[in-house]
């Protein structure tokens, strides 16, 4: 089968996130057993932005089993990214399948224009909010970006022939959209090789010199990390007794100086360890050395970030905030607190700080969970079979 994906980013953007990786792995697993798969993205670099393009980067890159085109961004609004080169590029040739990874890109409209073009069936699965996404309520330039995207969406969700959405909470969002009968529910999946991964010592690289708790994310409001800047602080004379920190790995996006200020502010210098731009080998490593993960992320429709560290065994913190429970379980493979709430958030670090046993059980419980049904090879079998059904009718 040949396949199309069409994202916003790809390799070397590993920053970039969960579409990023979700992409990435349904081409690795499908090429691995014998399918023709293309990625169609940006020449997003990344490197200590969001924003910095890379012309210098292969615009046609062999990389293990399948190919990943790129095309240089003209310009970009926000994670807006315009390559216009993607359309030629998907026109040039014919596929059986165009799946294109996130809807509120420019990528996903191009991958919409030559589906509709060629009558090629039409995959997407969405990962940015179509209707909760906090943008919706943000800055005057995101609420003019959100409109003007929004004629755009309609267009590609119509051309769609399947929707594929990670959760039952998303599948809700676009009934609003169009029949039940064109969603199809495939769960999110990590990649189990990065307990592969080369190990070494994080502690030692970074000199740390006690156990230390986890946060992994972007510098963003919308992460949470005011909320657990501020349970740390509450907690302050129970860490430092215990000799206990907590490190904060990420890349910038809009909140790193009033968090590095918080931290400044409270005398949090001693306790938090910022890691900022961190490479892919380093945060993998963290996943397996940290005590647990806290993730107290106001909005996520379907987080890997809590999924890739259940692959080390460690449990996670997390919120209720919109799809979080539908993807991790309360006090089955994680402990679910409100968000926005400090004192709530600080008791549950606390409580798993205290209960060894705990935190082992909801590790266990969590790396079930990948190793069962969370994980790529299994996402990537659920996705071809949507494919080959797609292709009969």
């Amino acid at each position: 089968m040949k396949i199309a994906l069409a994202c916003p980013a790809s390799l070397p953007a590993t920053q970039f996130g969960g579409i990023m990786f979700l992409g990435l792995d349904i081409a690795k697993e499908l090429s691995k057993i014998g399918h023709e798969v293309t990625i169609f993205t940006t020449d997003l670099d990344f490197a200590n932005n969001p924003n910095t393009f890379n012309k210098k980067l292969l615009r046609i890159e062999k990389y293990q089993n399948f190919q990943i085109n790129r095309s240089h961004v003209w310009f970009s609004i926000q994670l807006f990214f315009v390559n216009p080169g993607i359309y030629f590029q998907l026109n040039k040739d014919n596929f059986d399948i165009i799946h294109t990874i996130g809807i509120r890109s420019f990528q996903a409209l191009m991958a919409a224009f030559i589906a509709r073009k060629k009558k090629i069936p039409l995959v997407i699965s969405d990962q940015g909010g179509l209707t909760t996404h906090p943008d919706q309520k943000s800055n005057l330039t995101k609420k003019i970006l959100i409109t003007f995207q929004k004629p755009f969406i309609k267009y590609i969700i119509n051309s769609a022939t399947k929707i594929s959405v990670p959760n039952d909470y998303e599948k809700k969002i676009f009934l609003e959209f169009c029949d039940e009968s064109k969603i199809v529910v495939i769960p999110n999946g990590i990649n189990l090789e990065i307990t592969k991964s080369p190990n070494f010592d994080f502690k030692e690289k970074y000199g740390i010199k006690s156990d230390f708790i986890l946060f992994l994310g972007r510098f963003s409001k919308i992460k949470g990390l005011d909320t657990l800047i501020e349970s740390i602080n509450l907690l302050k004379s129970t860490i430092e007794s215990k000799n206990i920190k907590l490190v904060i790995m990420g890349v910038e996006f809009g909140f790193e100086l009033e968090m590095l200020n918080m931290i400044k502010k409270l005398n949090l210098k001693n306790i938090i360890k910022v890691i900022k731009n961190p490479s892919r080998e380093d945060v993998i490593q963290a996943y397996r050395e940290c005590k647990f993960l806290v993730y107290p992320s106001r909005w996520e429709l379907s987080p890997l970030t809590p999924l890739e560290v259940f692959a080390f065994k460690k449990t996670v913190i997390s919120t209720t905030a919109h799809g979080i429970p539908f993807t991790i379980h309360h006090n089955k493979d994680c402990l679910l607190v409100e968000p926005d709430n400090p004192k709530l958030l600080s008791q549950s670090i606390l409580n798993l700080i205290n209960d060894e046993k705990k935190c082992i059980e909801l590790g266990n419980s969590g790396h079930k969970l990948v190793v069962e049904t969370c994980n790529s090879e299994q996402m990537a079998k659920n996705t071809l079979n949507m494919y080959e059904q797609l292709i009969k009718e």
